[in-house]
């Protein structure tokens, strides 16, 4: 039996899981040894960028800013500031270019307004007695992680095809105070892969908020990861803030981490002139300059907008063939049996697949047993809690493609296993 285990008769699915088990058992006796636990990029991916290496040479370096190798710059070189503004659709004059880490700009965005008010703030979060942090779920863990290393508490939210669902943010931060902020990955959203609509947009810039320190914590980590020519618009959340007098709700991050090398990225933050003097007053505490010198390099290595958007087509070659075999092999093994759906993204790094209830967990395990380690089931929602036990995070980026038509066999056959033990 292959198709709709909801409708068929007992008989038919007891039948059908002795089938799948034994396809386990054979699987395990494979000894396969595949990771699909996170995004990374790919050798060849990395290789795209080699040219990073022996871009620029040492006149460069002192010519820049007199001298770039020395201290001083800290919101980053004037060239850097001119690409990655472009990159994230404002002024050079409303971007701060960083380290190599967009995750540390958030996670030092949030432990500064811990520790001192942030513009608007009536005091510093740390000294309130609760802070709440919205979280539309499926998300990103790591972003959970920071809130829940400080004791923030974590208000899951839906997710759907336009972003988070409004009306339930609206009710919420209309009626508390204590929640500060939401965290949002506004293109190719990790894992969901959806593209926030312009609705979603305007609704977070102009929503009356309880807390006057609110802030959108803006994480367009895939703002160019595009795997089709039709690409589907994102409205500008700062310049929407602008428009609605809520210019400093926005904090927009960005970085060349699944663009350049991963390790050794730079990063951007984009937000209002009274957020970037308050960011770059507390950074100045913690740093004397960022590496300027990588950040020349990313300028020469690319050049403009332009490059950036050929390099990521390049990328794009290299993915877009994993992506079509996860939903191939999907398609073939496991859409017939009405079991689980799997998300359809035009861009980013993951698949997000939902299975019958109660079943994410085991499916993992099984995987795992079979030799396919997957994101922990339960990691796309705060507290590591899926409610509903369902919810897998696929990351086929850095498996070869025969790697993950093997792994996508196991995958498939541990959703039947697990589904047709819960439907029995």
């Amino acid at each position: 039996m292959t198709t709709d285990y909801p409708s068929a008769a007992p008989d038919e699915r007891a039948t059908e899981l002795a089938r799948v088990r034994a396809v386990h058992a054979e699987q395990v006796r494979r000894g396969l040894s595949l990771d699909m636990t996170r995004g990374k990029p790919c050798p060849e991916q990395l290789d795209l960028a080699n040219g990073l290496l022996t871009c620029i040479s040492v006149a460069d370096v002192r010519e820049a800013m007199g001298d770039i190798r020395n201290y001083g710059g800290i919101d980053g070189i004037p060239e850097a500031k001119a690409l990655f503004g472009d990159y994230m659709g404002v002024g050079s004059e409303e971007v701060i270019v960083g380290g190599n880490s967009s995750l540390a700009l958030m996670h030092d965005s949030i432990v500064n307004a811990w520790l001192r008010p942030v513009p608007g703030a009536p005091a510093a979060w740390g000294k309130l007695p609760n802070i709440a942090f919205l979280c539309p779920s499926p998300g990103y863990d790591r972003h959970f992680a920071i809130c829940e290393s400080l004791g923030i508490e974590m208000i899951p939210v839906a997710i759907g095809a336009d972003g988070p669902d409004m009306d339930e943010v609206e009710a919420l931060v209309a009626e508390r105070s204590d929640i500060k902020g939401i965290w949002c990955v506004p293109r190719y959203s990790n894992p969901t892969g959806i593209v926030y609509s312009d609705d979603t947009v305007t609704r977070l810039a102009t929503m009356k908020t309880a807390a006057p320190d609110f802030r959108v914590f803006w994480d367009n980590a895939y703002a160019v990861h595009h795997l089709t020519e039709q690409v589907r618009p994102l409205r500008n959340l700062l310049r929407a803030c602008e428009q609605a007098g809520t210019a400093d709700r926005a904090l927009m991050f960005g970085s060349t981490s699944k663009i350049s090398f991963a390790g050794a990225g730079v990063s951007v933050m984009a937000s209002s002139p009274a957020n970037l003097s308050y960011q770059k007053k507390a950074m100045s505490v913690q740093t004397i300059g960022p590496d300027k010198v990588n950040q020349l390099r990313h300028v020469r290595f690319f050049g403009d907008l332009d490059g950036i958007h050929t390099h990521m087509r390049r990328h794009a070659e290299i993915i877009l063939p994993k992506f079509a075999a996860v939903s191939s092999a999907f398609e073939s093994l496991l859409d017939a049996a009405r079991v689980a759906t799997l998300s359809r993204p035009e861009g980013g790094y993951f698949f997000s697949l939902d299975s019958v209830p109660g079943t994410a967990q085991r499916i993992v395990d099984l995987a795992a047993e079979a030799g396919v380690k997957l994101t922990p089931a339960g990691a796309t929602f705060p507290y590591g809690k899926d409610p509903n036990d369902q919810n897998i995070r696929l990351a086929p980026t850095l498996p070869g493609k025969a790697e993950i038509a093997e792994a996508m066999e196991v995958i498939c056959n541990s959703v039947r296993y697990a589904c047709l033990e819960t439907l029995k």
